[in-house]
Order: structure tokens, then C-alpha cells, then sequence
């Protein structure tokens, strides 16, 4: 009896460390990487936007576990110039609140963005989504075609895969797991670890200078963000299949980057098939290049979204302007060569 008292004790007291380190990191990254814009509320939640430029308006979705910071970091301030940018932290991630306990859908965020953006005068954008985000944007197609006037979607997960859940997720999705293993990684992992796994992301490229101190890993290891990410994760296959055969609807320009070295989400399992489900898309496949497209050739990704524009503006009816020429193999869904799909890994978005 005695030794379980001790025993009990000391779990007690490492539980109450584990609470106190998890909160002290919080704070420190939320200190260390503080709000770039303002919020708005949407419910009960604040969301987290930053807005600059003027121009046409487009909208920036980043990827699972990251934030709004993924783009300030680079691309946003290509593209200020002449657009009007909005950037923003999805729900439960960076300094964005959640939605609810049980995870946000894919098609929950697409509400809740169209609001938000609504609520700041964004009323029609092009969006442009990078992985997880591209199944929000094409969520907020698919459910609000009138307020989305082009797609451009990099390396999004779109399409169905059979490679099951990582342990990671299954276990951080379980009730014990959001629970228990949330505050244990908030309070011990340190930040190296999400840059590590930063890189895998994108690989082979190496990742930008001053990338990893711009992002705030601290951020990702928040107790919400952990657990909302995990959510979102777990769901997200079965959103897509309730997804997918809304593609043969939508009618609007899209465009699709992908990595051909892309470990994370499979272009012959994602970007091929939707190019061939959007009536009209247009395939970039993108030789050498990882899951991280707009880093690794953001010239490219900014001539993805001229052409965008300049397409939405002559369906509108307004003149165009001169488009950037694309350098990288550029096909409409109907000249896509078929590839084996078991040498691509299916989406295991980090």
C-alpha cells in the first residue's frame, strides 16, 4: 500500500510538471511568434487574419500542423504588389481558436472562412490551398462557388488514398490520446523535433533560410493545435470521399502544382485524377520538387496564379493581362500519361 502511495504521489507530481512545462512552452511560442494581423469571430471563435495589398483579392491556405506564417515567410510578398493578400490561421492552428472539441471539418473551416473573409470585405477571392488547405479550398468551391472566383491548389490532398492512419494520428485522435499525449508532447518535445520533420516535408529541397525560425514550431506543439491538427487529420478522408463527386460541378480556372518527388501527398494518387474530375483544370507537374511547391519554385506558383486571375477576369468579361509563361510541362486533364500508384505514397500530411 505504501509503495503505491509513493507511486501515485510521483505520477502526481510529474502530471503537475507536465501541465507546467506544457503551458511555460505555450507561452513562450506564442510570445516568441505573436499575431501578424487581427481576428475576427465567427461563433465562438476568433479567427486570425492579416490582409495587405491591393487588387484582385486572393486568399492563402496553408497545410496541416502549420500556420499563416508559412506564406508570409515568402510568397505573400510576391504577390501584395497586385493583389490584395489574406493569410490566416485555420481553426485550432497558430493563434486561430477552435471551432468546437471534435475537430473542424473541411467543410466546417470552408463555412467558417467565408464568413471571416465576408466579415474583413472579402466577398470574391481566388484561393489558393498547399496541401491539407487545398481540400478547404476546394471545400469552399464546392460549397460557395459564387464566392470563389479561380482555384489554384498545391499539392492538396484531393483524391481518396488506401494507406492507413499513422500511429501518431490514431493515437493523438483518440479520446486517451487528446487527453494524455497532447500535454506529454506540448511539454517535452522540443521545437528541433518539428523542424525535423519540417524537413522531410521539403525534401529534397532543403528548407529556405530563416524558414524554420520564421514558422514558430512552438506553435504546432500548442495542446489545442495538437489535438485539433489530430482531428482534422483523422476525418479527412472520409470529408474527401463525400467530397469528391462534387469535382464534376464546379466551373471555375483551376490550377494544379505538384511535386513529381512528393512523398507526402501522392500526385498520382491526388493532383492526376482531380485534373481529370475539374472540368477545364490545368495540370503543372513540377520535376524534382517536394511537397513544399511554393518554396521551392514560388516564381512558378506566382505565374499559376496570374493565369487564374487573368482566366477569372475573362470569364467576368473584363480585359486581361499578360500572362507569365509557365516553364514547367503544363497539361489539360485529358493528356495526363497514367502512373503507377503504388510508387507514390499516399497523403500522410504533417
Amino acid at each position: 500500500m505504501k509503495a503505491a502511495l509513493i507511486l501515485a504521489g510521483l505520477l502526481a507530481i510529474f502530471w503537475a510538471l507536465t501541465l507546467w512545462k506544457a503551458a511555460r512552452h505555450e507561452a513562450r511560442a506564442r510570445a516568441s511568434h505573436p499575431p501578424l494581423g487581427g481576428f475576427v469571430t465567427v461563433g465562438r471563435a476568433r479567427l486570425h487574419l492579416l490582409q495587405a495589398g491591393a487588387g484582385p483579392d486572393i486568399v492563402l491556405i496553408h497545410g496541416a500542423s502549420g500556420n499563416m506564417r508559412d506564406f508570409t515567410h515568402d510568397l505573400m510578398g510576391r504577390l501584395t504588389d497586385r493583389y490584395r493578400v489574406t493569410v490566416l490561421d485555420r481553426p485550432g492552428l497558430g493563434h486561430s481558436d477552435r471551432l468546437d472539441r471534435d475537430g473542424a471539418s473541411i467543410f466546417e473551416q470552408a463555412d467558417c472562412l467565408i464568413d471571416a473573409l465576408g466579415q474583413i470585405g472579402v466577398t470574391q477571392a481566388l484561393v489558393l490551398g498547399h496541401s491539407y488547405g487545398g481540400a478547404v479550398a476546394l471545400a469552399m468551391a464546392t460549397r460557395h462557388p459564387k464566392h470563389v472566383a479561380g482555384l489554384i491548389l498545391l499539392a492538396a490532398a484531393s483524391n481518396p488514398w488506401t494507406t492507413p492512419l499513422s500511429r501518431y494520428y490514431r493515437v493523438l485522435s483518440h479520446p486517451v490520446g487528446q487527453w494524455l499525449a497532447a500535454p506529454l508532447l506540448t511539454a517535452w518535445v522540443p521545437d528541433r523535433v518539428v523542424t525535423d520533420a519540417i524537413a522531410q516535408i521539403f525534401a529534397p529541397q532543403p528548407i529556405p533560410p530563416g524558414y524554420a525560425q520564421h514558422i514558430g514550431a512552438g506553435l504546432s506543439l500548442q495542446r489545442r493545435a495538437l489535438r485539433e491538427n489530430a482531428l482534422q487529420r483523422a476525418a479527412l478522408l472520409p470529408e474527401i470521399v463525400q467530397m469528391l463527386p462534387d469535382y464534376a460541378s464546379l466551373d471555375l480556372p483551376v490550377e494544379i502544382l505538384h511535386g513529381d518527388q512528393d512523398t507526402t501527398v501522392g500526385l498520382a494518387i491526388h493532383s492526376e485524377p482531380l485534373a481529370r474530375q475539374i472540368r477545364g483544370a490545368t495540370l503543372c507537374v513540377m520535376t524534382g520538387v517536394g511537397h513544399a511547391p511554393h518554396h521551392a519554385d514560388p516564381t512558378r506558383v506566382v505565374a499559376a496564379i496570374e493565369r487564374a486571375s487573368d482566366r477569372a477576369r475573362l470569364r467576368q468579361g473584363a480585359s486581361g493581362h499578360n500572362v507569365k509563361a509557365c516553364n514547367i510541362p503544363c497539361r489539360a486533364a485529358g493528356h495526363i500519361s497514367a502512373r503507377a500508384i503504388g510508387r507514390v505514397i499516399g497523403h500522410e500530411d504533417t
